[in-house]
């Protein structure tokens, strides 16, 4: 039996099912489920992603699937009782795309397929209607020649601007068939002067062309992009969903809509959407005209009317299918449907996209209704998304005037300087950093890019479920769309709104929350994680092993840490301690120092600073570990490099500006990162790792003597040799217990080092002898294996990414093949000398969900990452529980 392709559903059975997302897209095993659960659903078939890939692979269809494409369309005919091409009773076609997961923009839609010259007589005769029958032609042809043919989307769209102008007319559902008949004799005009041949008439050419199309949108710029931001595969392929055409554009009785079960913004359970009388699917979603609300509710104080006022009977029915929906799939459905002369069809089911903040709100609330236990709503938040939770709000004690308002689309507050074009906004990132808000009448999907790289978006036209919104909630990028009072003029790069211009560059802030639109910059404060947030990572801290522990090298710090579940500090720089104007100079004696009696004097004025800070972290970090790394970076790096400020810094501490400048000249290094630091400055100078070592153990004792319990770990950096690690324990263990005597205290501690060099993993079993943890600084421990630098790797890596050299980048994903395995190595290693060493990472790897899993899985105590990734990590180690157990 050959293998099978094509996918029938249609009058209450499917072929496939909801499981089958792999082979028929998310789209299409929506549709087959809708199908098999009785809902009214258009006839039509799912040709799967596996054509897609053997598509690319052999730039030809398999065989047999034209064959398969006539069988089942005329299953749709019989289902549907109309034939594709047949003058009497003409039955229309869609073509959609449908990946396995919401794509949403990034791919094309072809409607009304099966339409020519001699064709739209019957349609006409078939509904006496002839501007219905004149409306489908001509959106037909514009999405053909664009989609199909190539010709830009804007060329008709002028063309269509035009025939309104001439007619007097504001909206399209103003003009009459004879202007739309008129329309469709001017957009074939411009297909053949533009490419030279006319608009096909025959349905089957229409159809294979439109088929071809959407197999081929899978590799256009903006899908690419849009995997690429969202890490989506490029060989998971799209499946292609023909359907028979319904229609919500034949009069005052026909409607489309787009419709979430629950609010994608805040996760309420309120039934939440747009609709737009006398209109095909494509026009709610392109912002061209403002949509209706879907209920009273959702209405609020608007003037426009809603589907629950207007047609009653049909919301009635469209809220029954809701429940039903949500019921079944257990999660909220984003829902297309069409209504036709009072009939309600629903067009599409999908796994809602959601923003974080609405994502958490309904996985508690979904468990709490009994629909999903806890384990699957903690699978239900994805925890690169939780980075959306910690968008600014703004400051409820700030004064600010809101110049003009539009929908919330997407939640957080966001300033910066004003973008009217994504290439521009991406042009300008590409050098430097900028904060940029992109300002547009509507966004497509070609503006994907730009709307990644800016902190807000902000449109003039579209509603809740328009292009922007979908994408930024997605992004997590605060969005504010339909801002009406905006009159955008991209000629001349600026705005105006209530009086005002606003040109590019300036400084405009949007509330996604809120949807408001306030000129300037506006004070901002970030959220605090509670409440559903809160119950939710409870849940998560009780099914994960890892611990996570922050990056942190201050109280405050600290303290943001432990309020985001750190349980610990798995790095303290002590270097970033003197770089603050009122410490950096002591520093500088000491290096400038000629003997050891003037390098101690100077490290005795360091030594009571160094002690307060580690004072006021041990407080904050009460019970909880505390690792602090010893002085790591070069001491080039204290001293000045310009011959001015050399001079200044001269006539401050007293010394000849020869003796500063023939200093650094001796410091100065070819390879710093390679060079004369970590653990070969306490070497050289092993007055430093005592100083160093009796202002963390006066502070840990000063402290225990308050009642705080402290536990400190000490952490010799860039060990590649076990004697090195020796030599500095031998340092420190001494201070230790000469401080601790003086003070009369006993305090347990530990002493290890930072893994950060491929001779150090490869020999681990010998460096553990020496010692009690391992911390894998990973980012180093990528340069050094790599051969990369981690300052001048962006020159090129989006060329390896780009060429499938790599799949990422390997400073912001763990290279699982190559520095993962040195870990994994290490580990082995290391317990197989010292059973109980505790092992950990610190690179900000320790904050990226698939590395976190990774660590995971290769039996890690726990990872390390900057506070505000600490969330994050919480979760993604929960995941790799759930995925292990097979929830994921």
């Amino acid at each position: 039996m050959s293998k099978k392709y094509v996918y029938f559903f249609g009058d209450k059975k499917a072929d496939g099912n909801g499981k089958m997302k792999e082979v028929l897209g998310g789209k299409g095993a929506g549709l087959a489920e809708m199908t098999n659960i009785g809902i009214l659903v258009p006839a039509g078939f799912t040709i799967s992603t596996e054509v897609c890939t053997y598509f690319y692979e052999n730039n030809k269809y398999p065989e047999g699937l034209e064959e398969e494409v006539k069988e089942n369309l005329n299953k749709v005919e019989e289902v549907m009782g109309k034939k594709f091409g047949d003058k009497e009773n003409l039955l229309l076609l869609s073509d959609r795309s449908g990946a396995r997961v919401s794509m949403p923009g990034m791919m094309d839609t072809v409607l009304n397929l099966g339409l020519n010259d001699e064709t739209i007589e019957g349609l006409i005769k078939k509904t006496s209607n002839p501007r219905f029958a004149y409306d489908c032609y001509r959106r037909l042809i514009q999405m053909y020649g664009d989609v199909v043919m190539g010709v830009p989307h804007s060329e008709f769209e002028s063309i269509l601007s035009e025939i309104k102008k001439e007619k007097g007319a504001k909206s399209d559902i103003e003009l009459d068939s004879e202007a739309l008949k008129e329309l469709v004799l001017r957009f074939q005009d411009l297909i053949k002067k533009k490419k030279s041949e006319d608009f096909p008439a025959e349905p089957f050419k229409q159809l294979w062309g439109s088929i071809k199309a959407v197999f081929k949108s899978w590799n256009t710029k903006r899908a690419r992009e849009y995997r690429k931001i969202n890490n989506i595969p490029d060989n998971w392929g799209t499946a292609v969903n023909v359907q028979a055409m319904v229609y919500g554009n034949m009069g005052k009785e026909s409607a489309t809509g787009v419709a979430f079960t629950r609010n994608p913004a805040t996760g309420e359970n309120v039934f939440y959407g747009e609709y737009l009388v006398n209109a095909q699917g494509e026009d709610v979603v392109a912002g061209i005209r403002t949509p209706h609300p879907l209920n009273k509710i959702q209405k609020g104080d608007s003037d426009l009317i809603s589907l629950e006022e207007e047609m009653p009977e049909i919301y009635k029915e469209l809220d029954e299918i809701r429940n039903k929906l949500e019921k079944h799939f257990r999660d909220v459905q984003d829902l297309e449907f069409t209504i036709e002369n009072g009939k309600l069809y629903i067009l599409q089911t999908r796994t809602g996209k959601r923003t974080a903040l609405s994502a958490v709100k309904i996985a508690v609330d979904m468990m709490k209704e009994g629909l999903i236990t806890r384990e699957e709503a903690v699978a239900r938040v994805a925890p690169e998304h939780l980075d959306q939770l910690l968008h600014p709000m703004l400051d409820p004690k700030a004064k600010f005037k809101v110049v003009a308002k539009g929908l919330p689309a997407s939640p957080g507050a966001a300033s910066g300087k004003v973008v009217f074009s994504s290439e521009k906004a991406m042009a300008l990132l590409k050098d430097k950093k900028e904060q940029l808000i992109l300002v547009r009448l509507e966004t497509s999907p070609e503006d994907v890019g730009g709307m990644n790289v800016c902190q807000g978006i902000l449109t003039a036209r579209g509603g809740m479920t328009s292009h922007a919104a979908v994408v930024a909630r997605g992004m997590g990028k605060p969005c504010v769309v339909g801002c009406g009072a905006l009159d955008v003029n991209y000629e001349k790069n600026q705005f105006t709104v209530a009086g005002k211009t606003v040109k590019e560059d300036d400084c405009i802030t949007i509330d996604g929350a809120s949807g408001s639109l306030i000129l300037g910059d506006v004070p901002k404060i970030k959220p605090e994680l509670t409440g559903d947030f809160g119950e939710l990572m409870r849940w998560a801290d009780d099914l994960r092993r890892l611990g996570v522990r922050a990056n942190a090298d201050n109280p405050k710090d600290a303290k943001v840490a432990r309020d985001f579940g750190a349980e610990g500090i798995g790095l303290c720089r002590t270097e970033h301690m003197f770089f603050s104007q009122d410490r950096i100079d002591p520093m500088r004696q000491m290096i400038l120092a000629d003997t050891k009696e003037e390098r101690e004097n100077a490290l005795k004025k360091i030594l009571p600073i160094q002690e307060e800070d580690f004072i006021g972290i041990f407080r904050v970090m009460d019970g909880y570990p505390v690792i602090i790394r010893t002085l790591d970076p070069p001491l080039h790096e204290f001293l000045p490099k310009e011959r001015k400020e050399q001079e200044e810094l001269a006539k401050k501490l007293g010394v000849d500006f020869e003796k500063i400048a023939r200093r650094v000249e001796e410091l100065s290094e070819i390879n710093p990162m390679l060079g004369y630091r970590g653990c070969r400055l306490g070497l050289t100078y092993p007055e430093i790792t005592e100083m160093q070592a009796k202002a963390i153990f006066g502070a840990a004792c000063k402290v225990a003597k308050e009642g705080v319990k402290v536990i400190p770990e000490v952490m010799i950096p860039l060990v590649a040799i076990k004697e090195e690690l020796k030599l500095q324990r031998d340092i420190v263990e001494r201070v230790a217990e000469k401080v601790m005597e003086k003070e009369g205290i006993k305090i347990k501690y530990m002493i290890g080092t930072m893994i950060e060099l491929p001779r150090a993993a490869l020999t681990a079993d010998e460096i553990a002898e020496f010692a009690d943890f391992f911390s894998y600084g990973t980012n180093d421990l990528t340069q050094t294996t790599f051969g990369f630098s981690r300052d001048d790797v962006a020159k090129f890596i989006n060329i390896y990414i780009d060429k499938g050299i790599l799949p990422n980048d390997p400073f912001q994903v763990m290279d699982q093949t190559g520095v993962g395995e040195l870990v994994k190595m290490g580990i082995d290693k290391g317990r197989k000398t010292k059973p109980e060493l505790e092992v950990g990472i610190c690179g900000e790897h320790g904050g990226e969900p698939a590395s976190v899993e990774f660590c995971h899985r290769i039996g890690l105590d726990y990872v390390s990452c900057s506070p505000y990734r600490v969330p994050i990590a919480r979760l993604a180690a929960a995941h790799a529980v759930l995925r292990e157990k097979g929830i994921l």
